[in-house]
């Protein structure tokens, strides 16, 4: 019950926050939270190697987001994606893609942080460890790669791999990579959904989001 009152509590803050991340992107802002990136002219919604948060075997539909890790309307809509995956894990590909934001000191930093950790099969335990932290140091003006690299060490990870990787072009241009996708796609701020190739507006509670599902289910 409390879990579900904060769902729609923080759900209240989305349209707001949204509204201020698109404008933040269009504006130019602060690029020190941003990968720079031009819009990719073959745009995907999901590639080979995107991180898939369910993969079921007969897949009826697919939802990607599109996220930013510092962002409060993400924090806002995770545990709705964490509830509606579990209750479709066996019908929905629920896929998650990075888009890092301008103006968010450590989106960026938090994005290499996720991949990094996905190099050694923890992408979904650091994305989970991230939004469940995020006021702790989200919205922070110093960096926080200290802070995430701790969380590399709780979570059991090879510390010297994950330097390597955080360190390694590759990661960024991973991250880029997405955020190209998102771009060419039309993405304008976070969170953003793309379901089965579409960007939809971002439901405002967990039952128009399941509502919306079970319609794209039923046809």
């Amino acid at each position: 019950m409390k879990k579900h009152f904060l769902v729609a509590a923080a759900l209240l803050a989305v349209l707001a926050i949204g509204f201020g991340v698109v404008l933040a992107l269009s504006s130019g802002g602060s690029s020190s939270g941003a990968v720079n990136a031009e819009p990719a002219a073959d745009a995907k919604p999901v590639r080979a190697s995107s991180h898939r948060l369910t993969d079921p075997e007969r897949s009826e539909l697919t939802v990607v987001e599109f996220l930013d890790f510092e962002c409060e309307g993400c924090g806002a809509m995770y545990p709705v994606v964490e509830r509606l995956r579990e209750e479709y894990e066996d019908r929905v590909t629920f896929v998650a893609r990075y888009f890092p934001m301008p103006g968010h000191r450590n989106s960026q930093t938090a994005a290499l942080a996720v991949e990094a950790a996905a190099r050694q099969g923890k992408f979904e335990e650091m994305y989970g460890k991230l939004f469940d932290t995020q006021p702790q140091w989200g919205e922070a003006k110093e960096s926080k790669a200290a802070l995430f690299r701790g969380y590399a060490e709780e979570l059991g990870l090879d510390m010297r791999k994950f330097d390597s990787a955080v360190a390694d072009p590759g990661t960024a241009e991973r991250v880029r990579t997405d955020q190209r996708d998102g771009l060419g796609l039309g993405v304008q701020g976070t969170p953003t959904f793309v379901v089965d190739g579409a960007v939809i507006p971002t439901p405002r509670s967990y039952d128009e989001f399941r509502d919306l599902i079970e319609t794209r289910l039923a046809r």
